[in-house]
């Protein structure tokens, strides 16, 4: 198979890096930025295409990699072409292949296919892809087609439903960009202590907690005065606290009493739970 990218982003590059690493074909890229096309193709080793249509053509699967509001701009474009027996891939985490509803028309199919994996950097982060995890849903006929794809290269694969895209895209946000944003919340308290560094100071904790996390599990690696059961520290905790932060650390505490009691089925949280369920 052939292998064409719509798109020259981070996931565009990567994705591509990726397959030709692995010797499949790739062909090349178009972009609307013709720059970004001509750098992906010298990355991949491939052609950089100046029209959609001409990619098509070379292509027996497509994949469209642009932002998830410019995909079924693009499906608009494809659809003017004369093709049929293709494989057209988007790579939204949160769209599905129904944007690709009238696939069937042009006797092909379409596909949303989603690495788990937060792709930051276009020119390194294909060397991490194949500990990823790749979610796809779509057309049946060539489902089993897709999946093997990426079974050949290594990676686990996850067949999901279409109505589930959203959810799913809510959990790896939850696991990454929150994240992002709950270590912003803390290091901001660390500086009204007048830690000058907070970045640094948490470091070693997050890299310790995160090693804990991806070897033992969110129960395994819970620590902490939920975990103990240590109701007079996180009423403290609570009362220094206002506003969204407080709103924050209530809503993560109550999922952590969830993990807690599933950790430690004999302990008694009765305490810790009226605390926190308000």
């Amino acid at each position: 198979m052939k292998f064409g990218f719509i798109g020259a982003g981070k996931v565009g590059f990567s994705l591509g890096k990726y397959f030709a690493d692995h010797d499949l074909d790739v062909v090349g890229y178009y972009s609307e930025i013709a720059k970004d096309a001509a750098e992906a193709a010298t990355f991949t080793g491939s052609k950089a295409y100046d029209s959609i249509e001409a990619i098509l053509t070379d292509s027996d699967v497509l994949f469209i990699t642009v932002p998830d509001d410019a995909i079924g701009n693009v499906w608009d474009t494809i659809k003017t072409c004369h093709f049929s027996n293709k494989i057209v891939c988007h790579t939204s985490g949160a769209l599905s292949s129904k944007i690709f509803s009238d696939i069937a028309e042009f006797g092909s199919y379409g596909y949303s296919i989603h690495p788990l994996f937060a792709i930051s950097d276009p020119l390194n982060s294909y060397k991490e892809l194949s500990k990823t995890l790749f979610t796809i849903e779509g057309s049946p006929e060539k489902l089993d087609v897709m999946s093997d794809l990426f079974v050949r290269l290594g990676n686990k694969v996850a067949v999901i439903e279409p109505e589930d895209k959203v959810k799913y895209h809510a959990a790896c946000a939850m696991a990454s960009n929150l994240v992002v944003g709950l270590v912003s919340a803390s290091e901001k308290l660390l500086e009204e202590c007048g830690i000058e560094d907070p970045h640094m100071a948490l470091s070693p904790i997050l890299e310790s907690n995160m090693k804990h996390i991806v070897e033992d599990g969110a129960v395994g690696a819970l620590t902490g005065p939920i975990e103990r059961g240590d109701v007079s520290t996180v009423e403290k905790h609570i009362s220094v606290l206002d506003g969204e932060r407080k709103e924050m650390y209530l809503a993560l505490s109550k999922e952590v009493l969830r993990v807690a009691k599933e950790k430690n089925p004999d302990r008694d949280y009765s305490e810790m739970e009226k605390l926190l369920v308000r």
